[in-house]
C-alpha cells in the first residue's frame, strides 16, 4: 500500500512541475503573437496593442531560474516573423545549467546550480541588458521575460553599495527568516535595475512584460523584485526591515543606513503602486502578463490525484501581507501533520481515498551553528517530529511531500522531501535525532540517511513550492 502512495506523490508532484514548463505556457495556445492581428493573451487584448507590423526590430531581456524556457517559448511564438525586418535579438541572465543555445537571443549563465545569489557575472550581464535596453527607438519593441529567482540574476547594485555587501546582506535576511515580501523590498532599495529600473531604462516605444510567478498571490511589484513595476524603493520600509531583523546593529552594510536616510530626506514619498499598464518618463508604454503561477502547479497536481482516486482538495496558502506574518516551515509543517491525521481518518471511516494539494512558501529562520536543508525538508522534517510527539507509529498510508517547483531547496542537491512508514521506520533504526536536526536546519542528511530525500534536478520553472497530502485507508 505504501508502495502505492509513493508512486501516486511522485506522479503528483512531476506533474506540478510538467504543467509550470515555461515553454509550455508560452506555446499553449493562450498567448498569440500573430504578425497580422493585435496580441492576446487567453482571449484578451494585450494592452497597449502591439502590431508586428508597426514594429522595427525586437529585443528579448530578462532574468530568471524559468527565464530560459520563456525566452525560447518567445522565439517559438515569432518564428513566422519577418526576421529580417524586424531583427530578433536578445540577452537573458539564466543560472548555470539552463543556457541551451536558441537561434537569435542569447541565454548567459550568471550563477551556479544551488547558489541562488548574485554574482560578478551577473552584473555584468545586467549591465549588458540595461545597455541595450537604453539602445533602442520608438518603433522598437522589447519583451521582457521575468520569473522567480531574477533578483540574484538581474543585479545593479546602487552606488554606494558592493556587490559583496549585497550578497551579505541577503544571506543574513534570509538565515534571519524575513520572508520575499521584505526581502525584496530590501532588494529594491539597493538597487539600480529592481523597483521598475529595468522599465526606466528602455527607450523602445512598448515592452511587453511576460511573468511567470513564484510569489504567493502574484504581486507584480515582489516578483523578481518588481524591474518592470512603477515603484518606488521605499527607503523607509527598507530600514524598518533591516532594524527588525537586527541588520543595522550588525553592521552589515555599514553605510546602508546613511544612504537609505539620504533617500528618505530626498524622495518624495509614493505608495506602493500595483497597476500593471504604465508609460515610463522617456515614454515607453509598459505591460504585464503573467503566463503562470502557484496554482497553475497546484491544479495540475490536484487533477491527477483525482485521476489517480482520491478525493482531493487544491489550495494555496494566504499571501504574505503587513496584517500578517509569514508562516514558518516549523509550524506548516506542524499543521499539514494534523491534516493528515484527519484525512487518514476520514479515509478510514468511508473507505475514500483523500488527498491534500497545497501550494506555498514559508520561512525559516537559521541559527548560527545551522546544518544543511531547505525549508520544503524543514517542513516535513516538523511534520515527522508532531507525529513523534504524539507518541504513535506513521500511520500506513499516509504520506506528507513538500517539494520546490525549481528542483532547488536550500544550498543543496534536493528539491524537497517526502516522510511515510519506510522513512519513519528508517528514522526509528537509525535512532536518528529529528529535534536535533530540526532545531539546527540540519534535515539534508537525516532524509539521506532515511530515503527520504526527493531530487529532481533544476526543473527549469520556478513557481513556488507545492505540499502534499495522500491518505489511504488500511
Amino acid at each position: 500500500m505504501m508502495g502505492n502512495v509513493r508512486a501516486d506523490a511522485e506522479a503528483i508532484w512531476s506533474a506540478a512541475i510538467r504543467s509550470a514548463q515555461p515553454v509550455r505556457l508560452m506555446t499553449d495556445g493562450r498567448l498569440i503573437c500573430d504578425p497580422q492581428q493585435a496580441w492576446t493573451f487567453a482571449g484578451a487584448a494585450i494592452e497597449p496593442a502591439v502590431h508586428l507590423d508597426a514594429i522595427d526590430r525586437i529585443v528579448v531581456v530578462g532574468a530568471g531560474k524559468a527565464a530560459a524556457g520563456m525566452a525560447a517559448g518567445v522565439e517559438q511564438l515569432l518564428a513566422t516573423t519577418d526576421r529580417s525586418r524586424h531583427r530578433l535579438a536578445g540577452v537573458v541572465s539564466v543560472p548555470a545549467g539552463t543556457d541551451a543555445p536558441l537561434q537569435h537571443v542569447s541565454l548567459c549563465p550568471t550563477r551556479p546550480v544551488g547558489e541562488n545569489l548574485p554574482t560578478l557575472v551577473s552584473v555584468a550581464v545586467t549591465g549588458e541588458i540595461l545597455l541595450l535596453m537604453a539602445s533602442l527607438g520608438p518603433s522598437d519593441l522589447a519583451i521582457a521575460v521575468i520569473t522567480g529567482g531574477a533578483s540574484a540574476l538581474l543585479v545593479a547594485p546602487r552606488v554606494g553599495v558592493t556587490l559583496a555587501e549585497k550578497i551579505s546582506l541577503t544571506q543574513f535576511l534570509l538565515a534571519a527568516g524575513a520572508d520575499i515580501a521584505e526581502l525584496n523590498t530590501v532588494r529594491r532599495a539597493t538597487s539600480l535595475v529592481k523597483a521598475g529600473g529595468l522599465a526606466r531604462a528602455c527607450t523602445a516605444g512598448r515592452l511587453v512584460v511576460f511573468i511567470l510567478s513564484d510569489v504567493i498571490g502574484d504581486r507584480l511589484d515582489v516578483i523578481a523584485s518588481g524591474p518592470c513595476m512603477p515603484i518606488v524603493a521605499q527607503p523607509e520600509e527598507a530600514l524598518a526591515i533591516l532594524k527588525k531583523y537586527g541588520a543595522i546593529e550588525a553592521g552589515v552594510v555599514p553605510q546602508l543606513e546613511r544612504l537609505l536616510l539620504a533617500d528618505r530626506d530626498t524622495q518624495v514619498a509614493q505608495p506602493h503602486s500595483f497597476i500593471s499598464n504604465w508609460t515610463t518618463p522617456r515614454g515607453c508604454n509598459v505591460s504585464h502578463t503573467i503566463v503562470g503561477n502557484n496554482q497553475t502547479a497546484v491544479a495540475s497536481a490536484a487533477a491527477v490525484a483525482q485521476r489517480r482516486g482520491y478525493q482531493t482538495e487544491g489550495r494555496t496558502t494566504a499571501p504574505v501581507d503587513c496584517f500578517s506574518p509569514p508562516e514558518s516551515a516549523e509550524a506548516a509543517g506542524q499543521r499539514l501533520a494534523g491534516e493528515a491525521a484527519a484525512l487518514l481518518a476520514a479515509a478510514r471511516t468511508d473507505g475514500r481515498p483523500r488527498a491534500l494539494i497545497e501550494g506555498g512558501e514559508p520561512t525559516v529562520r537559521v541559527p548560527l551553528d545551522h546544518g544543511r536543508g531547505g525549508r520544503n525538508q524543514q517542513l516535513v522534517l516538523a511534520a515527522i517530529h508532531s507525529i513523534q510527539r504524539a507518541g504513535m507509529p506513521w500511520p500506513e498510508g499516509l504520506l506528507i511531500a513538500s517539494i520546490g517547483t525549481d528542483g532547488e531547496d536550500g544550498p543543496t542537491d534536493a528539491a524537497g522531501a517526502h516522510a511515510g512508514s519506510s522513512v519513519f521506520t528508517a528514522i526509528a533504526q537509525q535512532a536518528l535525532d529529528v529535534p536535533a536536526a530540526l532545531a539546527r536546519c540540519d534535515a539534508y542528511p537525516l532524509f539521506a540517511a532515511a530515503g527520504g530525500l526527493i531530487r529532481t534536478g533544476p526543473t527549469g520553472t520556478n513557481v513556488a513550492d507545492v505540499r502534499i497530502i495522500l491518505a489511504r485507508p488500511t
